[in-house]
């Protein structure tokens, strides 16, 4: 097996960058990258600490990221599995990287910067939805934000309904549980007990 273990190897393989693929990149939002974030129902947030990398899923409304300003971004934190992997990385180590998804479109919005949570009590209630405020909100200062051309979207067919795979062919939740907790958790019941759960915890 060949390693590549310098940046020159690297970019012996892979060659520089075109101009395209530098230009886009901004420390700032401008209204083009603001469409994507407005229409944005889905995000990836990366994010680093003492235990390990983590990325995960955000997701509400469209638009739930809220640009304040050009240079930051307002995430709302809703009623989750209380692991709170990724708002503890923040608070001992603020890098944050996210990744922007709109339904339908095959172009990506990449943002990254630095993060702090706040349970502000207005700014909290200015993100309810259903009456129900967020518990905390995440405001991220940019450094850097860029569009992702739509080859990964496109090779995986991500928005193709003929290759959505049928849920029925995968694992449950419950039982994925019943097998890693051996079974001190009974993944039927946790299953029929889901959607209802999910309704009161929504938001």
């Amino acid at each position: 097996m060949s390693v590549i273990t310098t940046v020159e190897q690297l970019e012996a393989l892979y060659g520089i960058p075109g101009e395209a693929s530098l230009v886009k990149e901004l420390d700032h939002i401008i209204p083009e990258y603001a469409a994507f974030i407005e229409a944005s129902p889905f995000v990836a947030l990366a994010t680093s600490g003492p235990e390990g990398l983590d990325c995960s899923p955000r997701g509400d409304l469209a638009g739930f990221v809220r640009i304040h300003d050009p240079k930051t971004l307002m995430m709302p934190d809703r009623r989750g599995n209380n692991r709170a992997d990724s708002l503890k990385n923040i608070i001992r180590d603020p890098r944050v990287g996210l990744l922007f998804l709109v339904p339908g479109s095959g172009t990506t919005l990449r943002v990254n910067g630095r993060a702090h949570i706040t349970t502000d009590t207005a700014l909290c209630a200015s993100f309810a939805v259903d009456g129900k405020a967020a518990r905390s909100v995440t405001v991220v200062d940019i450094d850097a934000v860029y569009f992702q051309c739509a080859r990964a979207i496109v090779r995986s067919e991500l928005w193709n309904p003929a290759r959505h795979v049928e849920p029925k062919s995968l694992p449950t939740p419950g039982q994925i549980l019943e097998i890693t907790s051996r079974k001190n958790i009974d993944g039927e019941t946790y299953d029929k007990e889901w959607p209802e759960r999910a309704k009161k915890t929504m938001w």
